[in-house]
This record gives C-alpha cells, sequence and structure tokens, in this order.
C-alpha cells in the first residue's frame, strides 16, 4: 500500500509567528536538537508539557519514500518532553520561520504551534515557543507502534536526508548529551546497534595487494 499526502499549509500554519515583534524561541525535540540549521542567540535545555516525543510520523521524504516509509519523530497528544529551546534574533526570525517551515512542513505532518516551555536554567522562567507537532487526523500519523513495527520501518526507511537508523542514533546521542534518557528511543537504537553487530562479512575476492 502507498500513503499519499497532499499539502494544506494555509491551515496549519501560524502567519502571525513571523511578523510578530521581540525575539523567538524554538522548542526542538529531534533533530533541531542536533542540526538546528539556522542562527540563534542562545540554545537552553527545556520542557514542554501536554506532549510527549515520539515516533509516530512515516516519513516519506527525509527518512523514507511513500513505498517504504521509514519513522521519524512528532510531539504527540499527553505527558511531557524535555529538548531544546533556541532563541532567534527578532532579525532574523521571518528567515527563520520560512527554513523552519520549508523542512517540516514538506508534506504538512506538523501542524505550527506556539507551546508554553520552561528553560531549564538558573532563571526557570516559562516562554512561548515555536513547536511543531503532529497532526493526528494526517495520513502519515502513525500513531503508537510496537518497538517491532518501529524497528521494521526504521530498518527500511532512507531519504533525502540519508538512512532513518541515522536519524533515531543521533538523537539519542543528543538526547544523552543534555543528561537524560528517552526509554524507548533508547531501546530502539539499542536493537539497532546489534544489528550492526550481526551484519555478515562481505563475500568475495579481496582486494590483491
Amino acid at each position: 500500500m502507498v500513503l499519499v499526502a497532499v499539502p494544506e499549509m494555509s491551515e496549519i500554519t501560524v502567519p502571525s509567528v513571523t511578523t510578530a515583534k521581540g525575539d523567538l524561541w524554538v522548542f526542538g525535540y529531534g533533530s533541531l536538537m542536533w542540526r538546528p540549521g539556522f542562527e540563534f542567540e542562545e540554545r537552553v535545555p527545556a520542557r514542554l508539557v501536554g506532549e510527549h516525543r515520539a515516533l509516530c510520523v512515516y516519513s516519506f521524504v527525509h527518512r523514507g519514500t511513500p513505498e517504504k516509509p521509514g519513522l521519524v519523530l512528532g510531539l504527540d497528544r499527553g505527558g511531557a518532553c524535555r529538548g531544546i529551546a533556541f532563541r532567534v534574533a527578532e532579525k532574523n526570525r521571518a528567515d527563520v520561520v520560512a527554513y523552519l517551515r520549508a523542512r517540516e512542513q514538506v508534506t504538512s505532518v506538523y501542524r505550527e504551534v506556539m507551546r508554553s516551555v520552561w528553560l531549564e536554567n538558573d532563571a526557570r522562567q516559562r516562554v512561548s515557543a515555536l513547536a511543531y507537532v503532529v497532526d493526528r487526523s494526517h495520513v502519515q500519523y502513525a500513531g503508537r507502534l510496537s518497538l517491532a513495527e518501529q524497528h521494521r520501518h526504521v530498518l527500511q526507511g532512507h531519504g533525502q536526508s540519508g538512512a532513518n537508523r541515522d536519524y533515531v542514533t543521533a538523537t539519542v546521542k543528543a538526547i544523552e548529551a543534555e543528561g537524560f534518557r528517552d526509554a524507548q528511543l533508547h531501546q530502539l537504537a539499542l536493537m539497532l546497534h546489534g544489528d550492526a553487530l550481526h551484519v555478515p562479512a562481505p563475500t568475495g575476492d579481496r582486494e590483491s595487494r
């Protein structure tokens, strides 16, 4: 079965986010943690309450194809999520939002929203941050897959940004670098590491010396 996504950008973006005054905070919980791709003034560990990080998005572009979907992270309903808040200077606000929309909204599987996040710095302040939350009505919403199903999709996934397994591994390393763990992601990373250890050695003639 091939799933087809139809972009509906106007229904899920926040138009005023580009024109609002002041610096912009952006909340990263997946690849934005280790590859933000935009200029920022400050990078602070942060916590968002009300949604959690989950491998709940079928990837048709960056880490898979419609024929062989990979799996990427989304913010899904319930719980809490630790990640990184990036502060973007007001002068760069429009450019950064345009970049994020081009990166995150390729198939419009995410809703662009503003969420309260708590910065884990000395001030412990609460700020409003731009975040990308999964659209549960979208064809790419995978829901709650078993660990075995996640493993299968990640193994097969390969898209414009590379292998799906590299995405999972890099995200786990970024989470560990911040001093916490995501139990299910870490378990999946261990399974992927085990796969790599059991790849059979290549056969055929060795290169002559």
